[in-house]
């Protein structure tokens, strides 16, 4: 209504002034005939405008997928979670029993649909589940050929930290790094990523908060690039799938992810060959954890301490294909992270 209101006031005032032109033309003996086509011309036009204003469409950067059966699809406007499986509250299922404190969702990428839902929404420690964020942006950032220098800020001394013993002058390829840092959780190699990728891990980490953003990861806070413990270090399950189905747009990431080992060699500080070989912290990749029936585990990033508990996300397909991104944080013990995992990977058959 408002649009149509707009185009005749337009046209009364378009139409308006022509006529007044060709009176006073007619006025001065001034011959109008090429006038008069003008004014017919510009209602018509008038009237194509007010018949064709209800069939408008707006643009996005973001798109939609439309439905065969919506034939007004041309009136909406696409939104930033047009693309995305969205989630406000719980979606539970009684074949799930998850513990209390965890928080954990299923989501069907090609549906765009939240399958099931706890917690979803909670800040919680991500624990490596960080460096899904850490490779994402240094994908975004950083080419894979790139030289990385190990400096003096690339040693984790935290006890217990997962790393390959990088010293102070080792050298190897972003995508080296990246393979060490997604199969085997190295905290090291993250600093390595992020003081190379950027000026210096600060300024590392304020890419990875201002890239959360980005991608509507707007819960979360990062203050490191590995996931170690860190006061105001968050995620909320949610936004662990938002950077999870970010990060698989760039092919090495999916590829990666679905490598059950690695063997590389890098150059210490002399020139010496260093060389190293790792092998997936996933169990399902490693055999250690059968999958469901009907369901193929892609790969994933796993993540625990003591603080985040025992966390995994998982790419998943269905025997037609279809992906399914499957995330579990804050589960009490490795055992029950993997039985409640499965469970869940089953309501994409069920």
């Amino acid at each position: 209504m408002i649009c149509t209101t707009f185009l005749l006031l337009l046209i009364w005032l378009q139409l308006s002034f022509l006529l007044n032109h060709l009176i006073g033309e007619i006025l001065s003996g001034v011959k109008c005939t090429s006038k008069l086509l003008s004014v017919l011309l510009a209602v018509s036009l008038g009237t194509i405008s007010i018949t064709g204003c209800s069939g408008i469409s707006y643009s996005s950067k973001y798109s939609v997928s439309s439905s065969p059966a919506d034939n007004r699809n041309d009136q909406i406007y696409p939104t930033f979670a047009s693309d995305l499986c969205v989630v406000d509250s719980d979606i539970a299922d009684s074949d799930v029993s998850l513990s209390e404190q965890a928080s954990a969702g299923l989501f069907d990428l090609n549906k765009k649909e939240t399958l099931y839902a706890k917690n979803v929404n909670m800040q919680v420690q991500p624990a490596s589940l960080t460096k899904v964020m850490t490779a994402y942006v240094a994908l975004k950032y950083g080419t894979l050929d790139q030289v990385l220098v190990a400096g003096s800020d690339v040693y984790v001394t935290e006890s217990g930290a997962q790393k390959i013993n990088l010293k102070e002058g080792d050298r190897m390829t972003l995508d080296q790094a990246l393979r060490l840092l997604l199969i085997y959780s190295a905290n090291d190699v993250a600093n390595l990523i992020a003081s190379n990728v950027s000026d210096s891990i600060e300024g590392f980490v304020t890419l990875m908060n201002m890239e959360a953003k980005q991608i509507g990861a707007t819960n979360s806070h990062f203050v490191n690039p590995h996931g170690l413990t860190a006061e105001e270090h968050y995620v909320t399950a949610y936004d662990m799938y938002l950077i999870f189905n970010a990060a698989m747009q760039y092919d090495t990431f999916s590829e990666i992810i679905n490598m059950t080992e690695y063997s590389t060699s890098y150059l210490d500080s002399k020139g010496n060959t260093q060389e190293v070989t790792v092998a997936n912290t996933n169990a399902y990749l490693r055999g250690e954890q059968s999958m469901p029936s009907g369901v193929t585990v892609i790969g994933g990033k796993t993540g625990t301490t003591s603080a985040a508990g025992h966390c995994l996300i998982l790419l998943a397909r269905d025997v037609s294909g279809n992906p399914y991104i499957s995330v579990i944080m804050r589960d009490t013990d490795s055992g029950a992270l993997y039985n409640d995992m499965s469970s869940l990977l089953n309501e994409i058959v069920g």
